[in-house]
């Protein structure tokens, strides 16, 4: 029986995991309870809408196979702490760092680093996110927390700034919004580290790190103090961002940060009146660049009217309007970045926590 219910639920293989749903290890238990089958799912990433999936795609066919007459799915989200660059020092509580980058400003990097932190977040994940853009701090904007200060209990360590129903630091938390960021590259990389590693974290999943634009000494410092596992590059298909996006993954490659993947955003444009989806900036460039550097694509995102209005209004779209069909864009590229994490390397530990199914 158990050897029929394994059979079937091994079909499921989602783009981005590098084994099925058996052979990965994902399904934990399966127990018989006289007509009730009982199956506990485990996923070492965040890809809560999954059980879901899983529970509509197979439980029929699996009481068909059992003659069970009731299923009783089990699905737990147990995130592993994967690997650092360079075999850097933890910040305390942080299981895994994703750092967002660019090869230049305007392509939309901190929308898609804020929205991925609440997907990630929505996928089951402890969440929380971290402004690094030192000269154009917009996290605060985004979310609507400009007027948040951090505070501290203890004189040593800061509190996070609650965002969206995540925890949050920025460099705009702690200047004043009409005061500019004047500083060199060591003042700016330092300014980064405190925020970092004086910040009350707590226990955390995925610390999702907005960097900031370009590929300059400022960056490559940034990139070899935080304990990265890796970085996720976002572009937009037009051949000159494409071209910048290029010298952002040889960047991280000099620092031996592991590139996880490209993130093609405005890859299309959708029309607010009639839906009609247009390439404005062209098509493919996204895929070509993964494909010639060996890394995954890990999403296209859409260029709409409704997520600059989001953002300008402080309620990113993934939190404004969860279940509507743009936040289902970025839960989509939060399970792929969360699978493709885990199936990039070898966990070095799995702490457990567990989300119940509903029945």
């Amino acid at each position: 029986m158990i050897d029929s219910v394994k059979q079937i639920l091994a079909e499921f293989k989602p783009a981005g995991w590098g084994k099925d749903l058996v052979a990965a290890g994902f399904v934990r238990t399966v127990e018989r309870h006289e007509q009730t089958l009982a199956i506990t799912l485990v996923l070492p990433f965040a890809g809560q809408s999954l059980f879901e999936q899983i529970k509509e795609e197979f439980d029929a066919r699996l009481r068909s196979a059992t003659g069970a007459t009731r299923i009783d799915w089990t699905g737990e989200i147990d995130v592993a702490s994967m690997p650092r660059a360079q075999q850097l020092a933890a910040v305390q509580g942080i299981r895994n760092i994703l750092v967002v980058a660019s090869g230049k400003g305007g392509v939309g990097k901190s929308t898609t680093a804020v929205n991925l932190a609440l997907a990630l977040q929505k996928e089951g994940a402890r969440v929380a996110l971290l402004d690094a853009d030192i000269y154009g701090p917009s996290i605060p904007t985004m979310t609507g927390t400009l007027k948040e200060r951090p505070v501290s209990f203890d004189g040593k360590l800061m509190e996070p700034v609650m965002a969206c129903g995540i925890k949050s630091n920025s460099i705009g938390y702690l200047v004043a919004e009409q005061d500019a960021t004047i500083w060199r590259g060591p003042m700016a990389s330092k300014a980064l580290g405190q925020i970092l590693h004086e910040t009350r974290w707590g226990e955390v999943d995925y610390l999702v790190v907005d960097m900031p634009p370009g590929t300059g000494d400022i960056q490559l410092t940034l990139a070899q103090q935080v304990p990265t596992t890796a970085a996720v590059i976002v572009t937009t298909p037009q051949d000159v961002a494409l071209a910048d996006a290029r010298k952002g993954i040889a960047m991280f490659n000099k620092v031996n940060v592991p590139v996880l993947g490209i993130v093609e955003n405005m890859s299309y444009h959708v029309c607010s009146a009639c839906g009609h989806h247009e390439p404005l900036f062209g098509t493919g460039g996204g895929q070509k660049m993964a494909e010639q550097y060996h890394v995954a694509l890990l999403g296209q995102l859409p260029l709409h009217i409704d997520i600059r209005q989001h953002m300008d209004d402080g309620c990113p779209t993934v939190f404004g309007a969860p279940d509507g069909e743009l936040s289902q864009t970025y839960l989509k590229l939060a399970r792929r970045v969360g699978a493709e994490l885990y199936f990039s390397a070898k966990p070095i530990a799995t702490p457990l926590y567990t989300v119940a199914l509903d029945e």
